[in-house]
């Protein structure tokens, strides 16, 4: 009797496939750094003295960080100064090993620069208000792109019934803030844990070799697929154990980095736990390609916090790329769980980018654009909403 294959080949072909992590959408996602950017730049309520003072306390805060993490590293310099009057260090190497050990890990290993520009989110609700004024933007020059063509062809805004959304935390749908700050510190502690676990297993003699390069392959095959796994884990056994971890925190990075931009939609539009794993699957590569575009640039010393303010406006306009503008509060039920799959997906990846804004087209008719203040906080009146999201007629 002849034995049963464990997978057939159309299953094989569909763990093999990297349709969600495919280059294409990756170069999109970065080719959005740029033109996300650019568009959020372009809009004067970012420039209102309210904004340069917080772009002024961003500076601050970005020299306070350096100082911060820098101050345990001197301060072991200062003391292997001193015990060099007493012990030769000469021909020793290991006291430069120690800091530059000491150093690679606050910056690769715990990413604790990264961690403390992230806190601020729950401190100061500038990102969120930058976010929501950025969208309105967004809207505005859209239609202003668009004028005089046809109105049916065209989307609906998103800034005006999102704004009505009530905000929670994207995660516990809380409104606490020291919960949500308490969940936060704990992802980050959990994060950290994992990473200084493996880093020092990745010492151990003969088996440690295998250690980083095995730990990437259960973290791509959990978000990208068997296919991009394989590729990452045949790679890694080749490469220095030092750019190994430069690169899987760089991905695990541009990943936290996506997931507290999108804070401001996912704590107004309620997601399920699974919903929102679905939801972040789909749009892999072009998600991965936005947040490593940003997370090099926020490495810039000093700057790091300014870029990430921009990274938030910027992320306003990826979201009108990636989802559906948003129904009335009122009318949300079974929103979340339609936005699980990326629509347009093979037709946004495929437009050239000088076509980037010609997308994400609508048969139903689109409010007329608003007139009014573009600020994200405003109170001023808007064009009449649309009509309830199952009202609406398929693209």
């Amino acid at each position: 009797m002849a034995q049963k294959p464990l997978l057939t080949q159309e299953q094989l072909k569909k763990k093999l496939a990297i349709s969600n992590f495919e280059p294409n959408s990756i170069l999109r996602g970065a080719q959005l750094t740029i033109v996300g950017a650019h568009r959020a730049l372009q809009n004067p309520a970012l420039f209102t003295s309210s904004h340069y003072k917080q772009a002024a306390i961003a500076v601050a805060v970005g020299i306070a960080i350096r100082i911060a993490i820098a101050i345990p590293i001197i301060g072991i310099k200062v003391l292997l100064w001193f015990l060099s009057f007493i012990f030769s260090f000469e021909h020793a190497t290991w006291d430069e090993n120690i800091t530059g050990g000491l150093d690679f890990i606050e910056k690769y290993v715990l990413q604790i620069p990264f961690f403390l520009m992230t806190l601020l989110r729950y401190i100061t609700p500038t990102l969120d208000n930058m976010f929501m004024d950025s969208l309105a933007w967004v809207d505005k020059t859209y239609y202003a792109k668009h004028e005089g063509e046809n109105p049916s062809n065209l989307r609906a805004e998103y800034y005006p019934n999102l704004r009505k959304y009530p905000i929670r935390d994207g995660s516990t749908h809380t409104t606490s803030t020291a919960e949500a700050i308490s969940m936060f510190l704990m992802r980050f502690g959990k994060k950290a844990g994992i990473s200084l676990v493996v880093f020092a297993l990745s010492y151990i003699p003969y088996i440690g070799r295998l250690v980083l390069p095995a730990a990437s392959f259960y973290t791509f095959n959990k978000t990208a697929g068997l296919g991009p796994a394989a590729v990452v884990f045949g790679t890694g056994l080749f490469l220095p154990r030092r750019y190994l971890v430069i690169f899987l925190q760089s991905y695990f990075s541009s990943r936290s980095l996506m997931r507290e931009l999108l804070e401001p939609y996912f704590s107004r539009i309620k997601f399920t736990k699974e919903q929102k794993k679905h939801w972040f699957h789909d749009r892999e590569g072009l998600l991965f390609g936005f947040g490593l575009g940003f997370y090099i640039f926020q490495r810039i010393p000093l700057l790091g916090v300014l870029i990430y303010g921009i990274a938030e406006a910027s992320t306003a306009y990826l979201i009108t790329k990636v989802t559906d503008p948003p129904p009335k509060p009122t009318e949300s039920e079974g929103f979340a769980a339609s936005q699980q799959e990326w629509k347009n997906k093979h037709e946004f990846l495929n437009l050239r980018l000088s076509d980037i804004d010609k997308d994400r087209h609508s048969s139903q008719t689109p409010p007329e654009p608003s007139t009014t203040s573009t600020k994200g906080n405003s109170s001023g009146s808007f064009p009449d909403d649309p009509p309830p999201y199952t009202e609406m007629r398929p693209r």
